[in-house]
């Protein structure tokens, strides 16, 4: 199934589809870390708009804004989901649970890239509206979807639900 099929079917169903983006063994840690890194540059691209009006409002170079946030999201924000997905799977492993580690960090990857359009949503409205009710309701809702489809996503893998 396409990206964006499976994360819209994300919100309905996220244990299923994550069992079956992770595909077979033998290439899931490739997929993880391209997982990763798409949800890292979409949530980068998804801060431009924000940015940019941040850089029109207060005079600062938007290049240098730019470049920060690249740092931030494309090569530290990695390197944090990687160590917080080993955190929670020792937790969890620590309860009983039974995923490997790469996937319970296919969990966590996914459910960041599923959330990716209500961030990318959320960049547009910081951007052309700036502070605000609507962008707070948009970032809870971008973050409770992260949430709530990682949790159900790790209980899946951490259950050993339909393993091949």
């Amino acid at each position: 199934m396409a990206l964006a099929g499976d994360i819209v079917a994300s919100y309905r169903r996220p244990g299923h589809v994550l069992r079956r983006r992770m595909g077979a063994p033998d290439r899931a840690e490739g997929r993880a870390l391209v997982t990763c890194m798409l949800a890292c540059g979409l949530i980068f691209v998804a801060q431009w708009p924000r940015l940019s009006r941040e850089s029109y409002l207060t005079g600062q170079d938007l290049n240098m804004l730019l470049g920060g946030a690249l740092l931030g999201w494309i090569f530290i924000a990695p390197l944090i989901l990687y160590a917080v997905a080993g955190l929670s799977h020792a937790v969890v492993r620590r309860l009983g649970g039974r995923a490997s580690y790469t996937e319970a960090r296919m969990a966590l990857f996914w459910a960041l890239l599923a959330a990716t359009p209500l961030w990318l949503l959320w960049g547009l409205l910081a951007g052309f509206s700036g502070p605000g009710p609507a962008l707070d309701a948009v970032g809870i809702a971008a973050l409770l979807a992260f949430v709530l489809i990682w949790a159900m996503g790790l209980r899946h893998v951490e259950r050993g639900e339909e393993r091949a």
